[in-house]
């Protein structure tokens, strides 16, 4: 049977896209269209308006500055890690993904997983951000609070030239630094639940810290197409 447009776009995309959310809206380049920005209309100061201005002003400074961070991907590394620690909540989203291995650990060893995961990731998939399609817009389609007090769940989608459009949901929650990003879904594919996954393997045989020295080690490497 043949694929269909958007899952063999999203084959090609996913492992990118859930990786590049430890980036926030770098994993997803977005400028909203009138049209879209009208029927959105998102508020000043909600986690909508937050993932829109925050995509606009990212995929600018990607194209100004393309060439250099093809010459130089130190410099591309040091402005997505920036990014990544600007927007998403690094050291929650560990403790998410660690799961039940993450009870009782302590704040050191989740911060050392947190750090190892994130700096494997970048290393993997970083200078691909350079190959993203810049003719991607994204609408937002909603924001709703999300049960118990967690935060908020902003339902949006990718738009592109050809093809369905590519459904991208963002959960955050405020922090005492603003709103943070903590999972992202590219159609259905949580970022949280894909390397909880990958994980829970490792962390049954080895302890959190030896886990994430083979991370920083590049013994394991963290892929959102690895089950």
């Amino acid at each position: 049977m043949k694929a269909s447009p958007t899952l063999a776009i999203s084959r090609s995309m996913k492992s990118l896209a859930l990786a590049a959310a430890m980036t926030v809206a770098v994993a997803v380049p977005a400028v909203a269209s009138a049209q879209a920005a009208a029927q959105a209309a998102p508020v000043a100061g909600t986690p909508s308006k937050l993932v829109l201005d925050n995509s606009t002003r990212i995929l600018s400074t990607l194209e100004t500055r393309r060439a250099e961070f093809t010459r130089d991907r130190g410099a591309l590394r040091q402005f997505v890690s920036g990014e990544f620690n600007a927007m998403f909540d690094r050291d929650y989203a560990a403790r998410l993904v660690l799961g039940v291995h993450g009870r009782g650990a302590s704040e050191g060893d989740v911060k050392l997983f947190a750090d190892a995961l994130a700096d494997n990731l970048m290393s993997r998939y970083g200078s691909s951000l350079l190959d993203f399609n810049t003719k991607l817009k994204v609408r937002v389609k909603s924001e709703r609070a999300l049960p118990n007090g967690r935060g908020v769940l902003v339902s949006s989608e990718f738009i592109r030239q050809a093809g369905e459009p590519i459904p991208v949901s963002y959960y955050m929650r405020k922090t005492a630094g603003g709103w943070k990003v903590f999972d992202v879904s590219v159609e259905g594919v949580s970022f949280v639940q894909t390397f909880r996954s990958q994980f829970d393997g490792p962390l049954k045989r080895k302890s959190i810290p030896q886990v994430a020295a083979d991370l920083k080690a590049g013994r394991m490497q963290a892929g959102a197409d690895t089950n």
